[in-house]
Order: C-alpha cells, then structure tokens, then sequence
C-alpha cells in the first residue's frame, strides 16, 4: 500500500506528485478517473477554449514552457504541457488512470485512509484531495430538458462527433466558456440563440500569435520569458487584489477597469438595446471576467439572437421563454459551468474524517472553512488543494504551488518526526478561519451588487468562501513560512 495516495492528476496532482519527488519521497499513487492526464484541460475540448490569462503566467514558475503559440495559449497546447510535466518528472509509474475515488474514511485505529474506488481499494497514511473545482459540469435546472429530442452537448464533455454546420444551436449561458464558444459556433451554425441569464464583464484581448523567433528566445535565453511573466503577474495582481480583494481601499481600480470594459462594448457593439443587454449590473470582480475580442461582435450578426427573457421550459424541439415565445433548436450547448460550492463537488467524493463527520456535509451545514485553505481538524492526515479560501493572485499555477509546498512541509516534517498521525490545530485554524472572514468584508465582495451576479464564488448563504483575501504574493510566502508547529503529530 502506497504511503500518499493523491487524487487527481490534473495540474494540482502532478504538482503533489512532483514536490514529493523533489524531497526524496517517491511511496505515492495519483489517482483520475480519466484516461489520461490534464484535468480540466483534458475534459474540456469545446472550439475556441483556451487559457484566460496570458500564456507566460500560466506554467508552473519551475517548468516554464517556451513553446505556447500564442499570448493565450489554446487549450490543446496546454493539455501536451500537462503531458510532458508527467513525463519530464518522472510521474508515470505513479499515474493509475481510469481509477475512479469514490469514497475515503479515516480509521483512527490505524491512522490511515482507505479509499474505495472503481478499480480496488486503497490505503494509505496520506491523502491528498487534487481534484481541481472545474471538474463536475452542471446542468441548469430547466423543466423538460430530459424531453428535448436533439443533441445536448456540455461544454466540459464536448462531442467532436456531432456536427454544427447548418444547425439551430441554442446556448445557455454566457460565462467564461460561454464567451469562448459561442463566436465559433456563430460562424457554423445556420442560426444562433444565446440565452443569458447574467452579462459578463469583458475585457479587451492583447491577443497575438508568438513568432517563431521570440520561441526560440525562450527557449535557448529563459530569463527573457520569465521577465515576461513578472509583467503579466504583476499587471494581473493589481487588477485582482488591489482593485478586488482590497476593494475598499482602492474602488477607483475597480470603477476604472470597468470604464475600459464598457468602452470595450461600446467599439464593438453599435446597437444601443444589444448593448444595454450585455452590460453588467454587478461589480468588476463579483463574478469571473473575461478577455475576448470576438465576443461582442458575435450580437451584431443577423443569425445570432441575444435572448435576456428567462427560460421557462425546454421542449421536445424548443425553448420557451417567459414571454411565450417558442425558438426552435436542433443543438442545445450547456455553458453553464460546473457543481462548486456544493455537496458532492467540494470535495468531490466522501470524506469521512473522525467521527464519522463527512466534510462535504459539514461544510455545507457549518459554513466553508479550512486552515490555509488546505486542512480541517478532524480529517487527519488529509489535505485538500484548491478548498475554501484558496483562488487569489494572478494564476492558478501560484495557488497550486503554495498549496503543494505547504503539504509537502508538513509531510516532510511528520515524517521527520516519526508521526503517524498530524492534524492542524484547532487554535489556528480557527484563527485563520476568523481573520478570513473578516478581510472578506473589504472585497468587492461584499458589495449589495454582487448579490445580482450569480457567481459560482457564493454558496448558498451567499458568502464567498471560494476566494482568499489576500495577495498571491503573501500567499506564496506564507506557504514557506507558516509554524509547522500549527500542526500536532502524534507518534
């Protein structure tokens, strides 16, 4: 039995996987369901998907990757960087793909995990909960959408089988994947229905093709490409936690950026109705923005109808919307994200801790909370990336980082101690928890707007757990710095 089992084997796992490699640990598994590596990155597919942050910044700071064609790297270009990370770092005999975690309970008797999956069961003194957020597509919740007759494809599972040339299509939802496929079906589709239940704040892309010669530069000079990710890190930074975690400080970034987006619309939208539709009447930052330059023009085509009225029920053949109207549709495409702050997504399978406590459960029942983002107290032994209070900074390549080095010092140290059993401490936690709670009331936030945003950011109480109120920065160091003693290791 491995000593560390970590689940998931998208960018967060590989991470784990890497780190511990790096420390002299190799007794660890990584677990996907997939068959192959990449994660998200993997399971998404749709035309047009690609990073929406500037390539540069989207590697880890240690494997900067020379070869991205573009300034926003297409997504396939980014699935063949989680490749060659497993294969650089020596990560295959670890992988054990088309394995399904399906449960993990605690044994406090042996301080151990057992993890059930699809293929046998696991224990291990360790786990690691890798399972990145954007992982479970959500369908909305429509009546009669089990009754339409033609095709229905979730962006996150995309069907490269199915055609659209010639089509009805009809998309429902118009967040970030959303504004990434509906100009490429625009172009294929006979006509083109988007139903938009909240605008997207949307900002101008600097997007470009990356010569030849500049790869090249990269690749024999890397000091050139990582001056250029300090630029696009530090632009980034300021936008999201200036303007956005210390919003009360500094609302005049926020009010700014937003004047950038609206001119941004105004360019390239001319009809004043179009544009009153897809203007947002929430805060910058309250929901996930946005770069494209193909988006707003996608309105202005004589095939594509912007519909604000709410759906009320899908048909054998077509939507009907509050009004009474009835479009029909040949293709239905669901952009509607994914299962977040919610039981059975955060974290992904069961987690039975001490107790008998189930994390989902109880955080759905107590409020979101972990230590660093990462650990609970009565889950020993037991960590999980990308928790409550984690997505801050610039990229989520700084979040897994500080995430993994913070697991792999406490690993190291328990080890080091001889521990069979280490939990964070319930003083700290909670102290951490607290100060959380309180920096969340100078974000963007906890502006009333939000409240207009249907943003995955909110659970159901309408708190937003899902962001951390501080710097990547301070994040980043942290993670290097925080008391190991902040844990107690029982022998």
């Amino acid at each position: 039995m491995p000593e560390i089992v970590i689940v998931g084997a998208g960018f967060s796992g590989l991470c784990v996987g890497i780190r511990l490699l790096r420390r002299g640990i190799r007794d660890f598994v990584i677990l996907d369901a997939a068959e192959s590596v990449g994660g998200v990155w993997r399971h998404n597919t749709y035309p047009g998907v690609a990073v929406d942050i500037p390539s540069a910044t989207y590697s880890y700071s240690f494997e900067p990757n020379p070869h991205w064609s573009r300034a926003f790297a297409p997504g396939e270009e980014v699935r063949a960087y989680a490749e060659h990370c497993a294969t650089k770092y020596g990560l295959r005999p670890h992988l054990r793909l088309n394995t399904r975690a399906e449960k993990a309970v605690f044994d406090p008797a042996a301080d151990r995990w057992r993890i059930s999956t699809s293929d046998r069961e696991f224990e291990a003194r360790f786990l690691v909960c890798a399972v990145g957020p954007l992982d479970q597509p959500r369908n909305p919740e429509i009546p009669g959408l089990d009754a339409f007759t033609g095709k229905i494809v979730h962006t996150a599972r995309w069907d490269h089988g199915h055609e659209l040339d010639g089509r009805r299509v009809a998309v429902i939802g118009t967040g970030a994947s959303g504004l990434q496929v509906i100009p490429e079906i625009a172009e294929r589709a006979a006509h083109l229905d988007v139903y938009q239940r909240t605008p997207i704040w949307v900002l101008p892309k600097v997007d470009f093709g990356i010569p030849p010669a500049v790869r090249r530069l990269f690749r024999l000079f890397p000091p050139a490409q990582r001056l250029v990710r300090l630029v696009t890190t530090l632009v980034s930074e300021i936008v999201m936690v200036l303007g956005i975690v210390h919003y009360s400080k500094a609302p005049f970034l926020v009010r700014g950026t937003e004047l950038l987006c609206r001119a941004h619309l105004r360019r390239q939208v001319p009809d004043r109705e179009i544009r009153r539709k897809l203007t947002p009447r929430y805060g910058f930052g309250c929901k996930r923005p946005s770069f494209s330059n193909r988006y707003f023009p996608a309105f202005t085509r004589p095939d594509v109808t912007l519909v604000t009225e709410p759906i009320e029920r899908v048909t054998a053949s077509g939507i009907v919307t509050r009004d009474g109207v009835e479009r029909p549709v040949d293709t239905l495409v669901l952009a509607t994200g994914f299962k977040i702050l919610q039981p059975g997504a955060t974290p992904p399978f069961p987690v039975v801790g001490l107790g008998g406590v189930e994390l989902g459960e109880h955080w759905d029942r107590e409020r979101y909370h972990a230590y660093e983002g990462l650990s609970v107290p009565f889950a020993p032994n037991f960590w999980m990336m990308n928790g409550p209070y984690t997505v801050t900074g610039a990229s989520w390549f700084s979040i897994i980082e500080a995430g993994t080095t913070h697991i792999v010092r406490v690993v190291a140290e328990a080890r080091r101690r001889g521990a069979r059993r280490v939990a964070v401490r319930r003083g700290p936690h909670d102290a951490f928890t607290a100060d959380m709670r309180r920096r969340m009331k100078g974000t963007i936030l906890a502006q009333p707007s939000c409240a207009r945003s249907n943003s995955y950011y909110f659970d159901r109480r309408g708190e937003a757990p899902y962001i951390r109120p501080q710097s990547g920065l301070y994040v980043w160091r942290r993670s290097r710095t925080f008391d190991l003693d902040d844990y107690e290791y029982t022998r």
